[in-house]
């Protein structure tokens, strides 16, 4: 198992996220124990030692499971994530009483890692807001030894983290974002990577295989990566992508199945970081898989001045990409929350205004009904 250090402790490389773990008859809500038990023993086996769970997974089992199973094992022998579960905004004010139900949950007296979960358009503001209390009360327990490191996960964009890391740039320890050779470009992954940098905030990855799109590409894409690499999996190229990347601490993958954990483990046998040949063969992968879908907004802001409602023409065809690519998901009906009724995609009256000046000829009216359309099933 490949090892990363971060301050005095010896991290796998690769964790054991607990948002996807086996279930029964395909009910999220009823987690496999006995499955997940047996992979749990294998990656202790095998060397993980970083196990990540949150409030809200598997219907709120996901805590209780993972607590249960790692209690077998000795308290040193791991290291136990947890998050407060700001993606609902009615919890903004009960951070005290979730803290101690998530360490019950979990059979532990701490957290070795617990983390502002999903700072987003949604909810930075509740989150920065002093009225809640929620980053003195999470330094307090710091302070008090119940939580050991102290940092947050980010599916916002590059001025939702920029704003919290202002706020709080200067006592967060590490930070959790979804990076992948994909979204290096298509989420501007790279600008946050390179955000984070300046704060000097190492780096823990979720989605490295973006829900399983990268582990699985066109004959055309596996046969380019082949030719470079021939023993290498496909699946195997997301985490060498990350091996490349020294600011990248762990790397969490949501494993359902002993085959999949098995796979991964193997990979992080070794790290054979990526040579910048094979980086522009992803890059260009990347590209050829997304301007397939993606309308090429290149943000010229000329539309907004001639839209009559005030509409945010380019964000929300930022947004309307990354639903388009990903098939739905949460991360554009996320963002949306934060978007007033009158600015939402619904709001475009057709009028084709923007369309006159836009200088690569989208049909953005055509866009905002069909994201419209798409928001609502």
């Amino acid at each position: 198992m490949v090892y990363r250090e971060f301050q005095d402790l010896n991290l796998s490389a690769l964790g054991l996220g607990g948002m996807r773990l086996p279930v029964v008859d395909g009910n999220d809500a009823q987690i496999d124990e006995a499955a997940a038990e047996k992979m749990i023993a294998y990656a202790m086996e095998q060397g993980i030692n970083y196990y990540d769970t949150a409030w809200g997974y598997h219907d709120g089992n996901s805590e209780l499971v993972m607590g249960k199973l790692l209690s077998k094992y000795p308290r040193d022998s791991y290291y136990l994530a947890t998050k407060f579960p700001g993606y609902d905004l009615s919890n903004m004010d009960k951070v005290e009483a979730i803290f101690e139900k998530q360490l019950e949950k979990c059979r532990t007296q701490y957290f070795d890692f617990y983390l502002f979960h999903n700072v987003c358009e949604m909810n930075i503001d509740a989150y920065l807001d002093q009225k809640y209390g929620i980053d003195t009360y999470l330094c307090k327990q710091r302070e008090a030894g119940r939580i050991k490191h102290l940092g947050f996960s980010a599916h916002g964009s590059y001025e939702v983290m920029k704003r919290f890391l202002e706020a709080y740039g200067d006592h967060m320890e590490f930070c959790q974002i979804q990076l992948n050779w994909l979204d290096w470009e298509f989420q501007d992954a790279k600008a946050k990577l390179e955000l984070l940098k300046e704060y000097n905030i190492p780096v823990w990855v979720m989605e490295p295989l973006r829900g399983g799109r990268l582990a699985a590409l066109s004959e055309e894409h596996t046969a380019k990566l082949k030719a470079l690499r021939p023993e290498e999996g496909i699946p195997a190229w997301a985490f060498r992508f990350l091996q490349t990347l020294p600011e990248v601490v762990v790397v969490l993958s949501g494993m359902s199945n002993m085959e999949q954990l098995k796979d991964n483990i193997s990979t992080y046998e070794t790290a054979r970081p990526l040579n910048p040949a094979e980086m522009q063969a992803l890059y260009e992968i990347a590209e050829d898989m997304t301007k397939k879908i993606v309308l090429p907004c290149t943000a010229c802001h000329y539309c907004v001045s001639h839209c009559p409602k005030g509409l945010d023409i380019p964000s929300l065809l930022e947004l309307y990409n990354e639903h388009s690519f990903s098939g739905g998901g949460f991360l554009a009906p996320m963002a949306l929350m934060a978007v007033p009724e009158d600015k939402q995609p619904s709001a475009c009256v057709g009028c084709r205004s923007c369309e006159a000046v836009c200088p690569q000829q989208i049909k953005i009216s055509e866009a905002m009904s069909d994201f419209h359309a798409k928001l609502n099933g």
